[in-house]
């Protein structure tokens, strides 16, 4: 990954409303969200939530898919490993020094979502 393509998507991601949009996004899975329920689970008008949305498909985070009336938007998870990869690329020299990144990769730890239960 370039150094502006990662600037450019840390600073999508850099807003309060897009941050929660992309969390949102990641926790829905690959089927994603409509675009109407991202916008009454966090209470953005439609012309907001457009306009974020725009902002981090511009940069590649999500992608839309139109599915009858309704646009499903869900995070690009490639791309979003890509980008970890990139911040953390030779992190402390090559040691194990992420435990937090370490226990999110292994799927016995991380959190079962409410969908899973």
């Amino acid at each position: 990954m370039e150094m502006k393509d990662a600037s450019g998507r840390l600073a999508a991601l850099g807003h309060d409303t897009r941050l929660a949009i992309y969390r949102l996004l990641v926790q829905a899975g690959p089927a994603g969200v409509n675009a109407g329920a991202i916008g009454d689970k966090l209470g953005l008008a439609a012309a907001t939530l457009s306009f974020h949305l725009a902002q981090l498909a511009r940069v590649g985070l999500i992608r839309g898919r139109q599915d009858g009336r309704f646009i499903f938007y869900a995070a690009d998870y490639a791309l979003m490993d890509a980008l970890l990869a990139f911040l953390t690329d030779n992190c402390c020299q090559g040691a194990q020094c992420l435990p937090k990144a370490a226990a999110a990769a292994t799927p016995a730890t991380r959190p079962r979502s409410a969908a899973a239960r």
